[in-house]
This record gives structure tokens, sequence and C-alpha cells, in this order.
């Protein structure tokens, strides 16, 4: 008998290729998912995501925030993988209640049901992010290892953006972060996950239900929603470039992110649901490489054939991390993982996509204005 996966949030990026990839291999899928508008546009059923999987799988619209929604999806399910969250890191700054509301409340009311009535769930797959580390790992000449705190107002204004050691506040250099790394989130969005994360374990293990962790870095790919200005770096800069309009660079350009590939991402979330060996753990996932925003810019008007202008311009958003890329020995030790996907390959397959979609308005001024308005935009 087929095995019966809920995913929530799953029509959209990451959900939706998962839902795709999980039929194929034999699962019964369903998704519930409240087609937010950010990213799915005034008609979610015009949208891309929402087509690509609305003939695949089972559908429910609906809150995880509902407790009916929840109890119609948890009908024979098996497996829950809880995707579906707020996910703006700069937005959450200023949109407390509702991230809070949403990535938690939605949490807890899942594990409410769970514990109060009869269900058949044997796993719960859930997505935590690497905005839990806040700065993440760093090595000081004095101090050795370090974690730092937040970079300094005073100090960005200044155009000071490296790190600084908590210490002897020297510039200090980038390690890979592992999963033992101090937890010590800079936005209200990595306080939520990281909260989540310790509802699911506790929770877990009170109710005999193994869960699995997977703390994301970056995710790209063909699919990543070109309408949301809030989130997915190269999702905005290609809606720039489509629309004729300059690239703002924050900072110096140098602030760097490990880049996921969708694919390789799947394909983790899979392992995580069929070994064992996952159970009760929380995994990093990503390339375990560092690629730099101006990097980024560059490839983009390179491989669009752009003429657009790229502004290295000094602004900052505060609360916005430096750096942070994955040690990936935990999940390749543990569950066979390895990437596969380069990000100038991964890169091209988003570009080819791209080009093949019509041009969505820009709105990225718009959620900047939001955030200088709030003293979040430098």
């Amino acid at each position: 008998m087929k095995k019966k996966v809920i995913i929530t949030g799953g029509a959209g990026f990451i959900g939706s290729n998962l839902a795709i990839k999980l039929k194929t291999k034999g699962y019964n899928v369903t998704i519930l998912d409240n087609m937010s508008q950010q990213i799915h546009g005034k008609d979610y059923k015009k949208s891309y995501l929402y087509n690509n999987i609305k003939d695949e799988v089972n559908f429910i619209l609906g809150d995880i925030r509902d407790k009916t929604k929840w109890k119609k999806a948890l009908e024979d399910a098996n497996i829950i993988v809880h995707l579906a969250a707020e996910t703006g890191t700069g937005q959450s700054m200023y949109e407390i209640q509702k991230y809070t509301d949403v990535n938690l409340k939605g949490t807890s009311v899942l594990l409410d049901l769970l514990a109060n009535n009869e269900h058949n769930i044997e796993k719960i797959i859930f997505a935590s992010s690497r905005a839990i580390y806040g700065e993440g790992k760093y090595v000081c000449d004095n101090h050795g290892v370090v974690y730092p705190d937040a970079r300094e107002n005073k100090d960005m204004k200044k155009g000071d953006f490296h790190v600084k050691c908590p210490i002897c506040k020297e510039n200090v250099n980038v390690l890979p972060t592992s999963e033992d790394s101090k937890i010590h989130p800079t936005s209200i969005y990595g306080f939520t996950k990281k909260s989540q994360e310790e509802l699911f374990m506790l929770a877990g293990k009170f109710l005999n239900i193994p869960v699995v962790g997977f703390r994301y870095q970056n995710v790209y790919g063909p699919g990543q929603s070109l309408k949301n200005p809030y989130t997915g770096i190269l999702s905005i800069f290609s809606t720039r470039i489509k629309n004729g309009n300059k690239i703002n660079i924050f900072e110096d350009g140098k602030e760097s992110r490990d880049f996921v590939y969708i694919d390789d991402v799947v394909n983790a979330t899979i392992l995580g649901i069929e070994r064992e060996k996952a159970n009760f753990e929380v995994f990093n996932v990503g390339s375990g490489e560092l690629t730099d925003v101006l990097t980024v810019a560059n490839t983009l008007k390179e491989k669009y054939d752009s003429d657009v202008e790229i502004e290295i311009s000094g602004n900052y958003r505060l609360g916005d991390i430096r750096h942070n890329y994955a040690d990936l020995s935990k999940i390749k030790n543990t569950l066979g993982f390895e990437p596969k996907v380069d990000f100038d390959e991964g890169i091209t397959n988003f570009i080819n996509w791209v080009n093949e979609q019509n041009v969505e308005e820009d709105k990225y001024k718009d959620s900047l204005n939001e955030m200088k308005q709030r003293g979040l935009y430098k």
C-alpha cells in the first residue's frame, strides 16, 4: 500500500518539486497550502507553481493555523513534510505577529492534534533554516573559533561591513557552520525557526513520532517565485533585469551565501523521509560553497545578455548576516547526501526557465521602502 505524504506549503517552490518527485517514487501525495498572494499572485490558479502540481496530487486549500484543514489533511496520512512558513528575513522584523503566528501557531496546531487524536503518522519532516545560526561560525586570530553577534549599525554606517570577534572586536574569517554551532538568530524569522525546531524535537520524542529537521541554505532553481520581492536574491535580481532596472548591491558586494539547487534539496529531504538514521536529527542542506552577491549579479547580467547597471550602493539592512555556508559533514556521513548541481549549471537552468516566463512586475523598491520607513534599511 502506498504511503500517504502530506506536504504543507506543497504548492511552494520546494514543496511542489518535492511533491512531483515523491509521486514518481510511488507515494500518495496531498498538499495543504494557503496559496499566498506574495508567492502565487492575485489569482493562484494562474501560478506556475500551482499549475505544476494541480493535476498531479491531491490539493487542499487552507491555512496551517486552521485545525479543521489539518484534520482533513491528516486523514489516513503516514508522513508529514512541514514546509509552510513565512520566510522573509527582513520582512519578519516588522511583521512580527504574522511570522510568529504562522510559523509557531501553525506548528502547535499540528502537534496538539497529534497529541490528542488518533492518527497514523509515522514520521515528520520539517523545514528549518540557516537563519537560526545568525552569523554562524568564524575564526579569530586571537581567540580561535567564535560565534559573532549581529554587526553593529555604527560600523556599517562607516562602510565597515566586516564581522567582528565578540571578544576582541577584531575582524574574523568565516568557517563552514556545523549543526553543533551556536544557535543565535538575528531575525524574527530565524527565531521562529529555532523555536519550531525545539517544538518538533520535544513533542516528537514525547509522542514517539520520529522527526527530522533540515536547515536549508539559499535554495534556488526553476520555479522559484518571480513575484516575491522579499526573498530569493536570484529571482529578485532576475525580475529587476527583465524590467530593465539597475541592480542595487547592498554593502560592498562581498557578502556571500550558500546557494543550493532545488533538486539537491529535494533529494536530501527524501533521504530524511526514507532513512531511519535521520530520525530525531537535524541536518544542514547546502552546497557547502560560498558565492558573493556581486558574482551573482554579474553572472545573471552576463547570462541574460543584459546591459543593466550594477550599482554597489553601500546601503545595508539591519539584521542581515555577512556570510554563511554549510558544513555538510553530518548529512554526508549519516545519510550519504552529496550535492550534485554546481552553481554554474544551476544558474544556467534557472535562467533558461526564467526566459520562458512572462516578465513580472518589479516590486522590489516597494519592499525597500517598507523597510526604510521602519528604520531597517540604511
